[in-house]
């Protein structure tokens, strides 16, 4: 089959690896891609939000698939455009992605199908934010409505920082249109973890299950990224657990969304936090998670290009997804100033010597090429080191000394990901 990929960061990297393993492709082709996904497979510099570019490019391939990596494609509509001109597309219409571009969307939504989540109320107005703050004692999270690229999420301790946040994203707009409305939730507690599933619309198979780390240093201090790391399978789960999960939340997500006239197709990411009541969504992604990928895929024993075309065709009734049982960590080495400011255009040392070991895999998450042809940074998060070993501790060493052989002086990572 000829494959089109949309996106170009480190999620997209481990989707095109893992697709160019199959010997059901054919010809595999990514927009925009990066220097490390050109290695393997052909990339075209357009961008992912491009939407009659990429139309265009699947048109001129022939292409019998198109993976959409990112959120935004999704949000904007591409799968419904790419379904106008008879092209097969992994991932859920326009419609189906509010649920992870509008968060007041997959807040009703759960609330009217009785999917277990936190309380909360929207606010378009700082008023109306401040007033759920105070009866919340300020113990809460503020979250811009739309995307806001893994940033739009301010977990808060007291009533002051909730009214910051607020007041950024409301009146100051922090986000753009995606802060012009907000949510103020109660803030649940319990341990976090990310589960993947896979729908036709019908019915949905669990695909894996991860651990993300979202704030930018150890012991989950600093501000909140796009994510630092991850491990796989996600030690707080277990089988009794993934089962209560993909019964009480996935499954009826789909129904919810097949009854309200919406099928979901692709890929649905809950994000979960295990509470003393039980499991509940936190929120709800559209697509793969970055960097979550990383190690999920590594760990697919099934073929990616399999399960895509049984979605496609919906025909995900009698298909399984099987896994290998060792573990798989990622590192993500960023940016020194990520989140915040941080300069663009660094030389990167050469990752050559990498290339040969079966159990190191580096996806490139904000990469590009000089004047030179030298590898260079172009974004906040840079690499994604991802280990896979017989256990943790194993996987975290081959990670960690493979992170320091790196040795980037111009970036940063976390130490304790995966650290149990």
């Amino acid at each position: 089959m000829n494959i089109l990929v949309v996106g170009g960061g480190g999620r997209e990297h481990a989707i095109a690896y893992s697709l160019s393993k199959s010997p059901l492709t054919k010809k595999l082709m990514v927009a925009p891609g990066n220097p490390g996904i050109e290695t393997f497979a052909e990339c075209y510099p357009i961008p992912a939000d491009d939407i009659d570019g990429q139309c265009k490019l699947a048109k001129d391939m022939k292409a019998d698939i198109v993976f959409i990596g990112p959120e935004i494609p999704l949000v904007l509509g591409l799968k419904d455009k790419l379904s106008e001109i008879g092209i097969n597309a992994f991932g859920p219409s326009k419609e189906a992605a509010q649920l992870e571009g509008s968060k007041t969307f997959s807040r009703n939504f759960c609330k009217r199908h009785n999917i277990p989540q936190p309380n909360f109320k929207y606010c378009s107005d700082l008023k109306t934010a401040k007033d759920q703050i105070e009866l919340l004692n300020g113990y809460c999270v503020v979250k811009a409505d739309g995307l806001a690229a893994g940033k739009g999420v301010v977990v808060c301790d007291t009533v002051n920082e909730a009214i910051e946040a607020s007041t950024q994203m409301l009146e100051e707009s922090k986000f753009g249109d995606a802060g012009k409305l907000i949510l103020i939730e109660e803030r649940i507690t319990g341990i976090e973890a990310s589960v993947f599933a896979v729908s036709d619309g019908n019915t949905a198979i669990l695909l894996g299950t991860a651990q993300d780390h979202k704030r930018a240093y150890d012991n989950d201090q600093g501000p909140n990224t796009g994510g630092m790391g991850a491990i796989s399978p996600a030690p707080a789960l277990n089988e009794e657990l993934n089962k209560n999960i993909f019964n009480n939340i996935i499954m009826p997500t789909i129904n919810g969304m097949r009854s309200d006239g919406i099928p979901y197709e692709g890929i649905l990411y809950a994000g979960v936090m295990l509470t003393d009541q039980g499991p509940k969504v936190i929120e709800f992604n559209c697509r793969f998670g970055d960097p979550e990928t990383q190690v999920v895929l590594p760990r697919l024993s099934t073929d990616l290009v399999e399960i895509v075309h049984n979605t496609v065709t919906h025909n995900l009734e009698n298909a399984s997804v099987n896994l290998i049982n060792n573990t798989a960590i990622t590192v993500v080495i960023a940016s020194k100033g990520y989140p915040g400011t941080f300069k663009k255009g660094i030389e990167l040392p050469s990752l050559n010597k990498f290339d040969k070991q079966d159990d190191i895999l580096i996806f490139h998450s904000g990469t590009a090429k000089n004047e030179n042809e030298n590898l260079i940074s172009s974004g906040g998060r840079v690499l994604s080191v991802t280990a896979i070993g017989e256990n943790v501790q194993d996987c975290r060493q081959k990670a960690y000394n493979t992170v320091e052989e790196i040795n980037w002086d111009r970036g940063f990572y976390r130490r304790d990901i995966g650290k149990v």
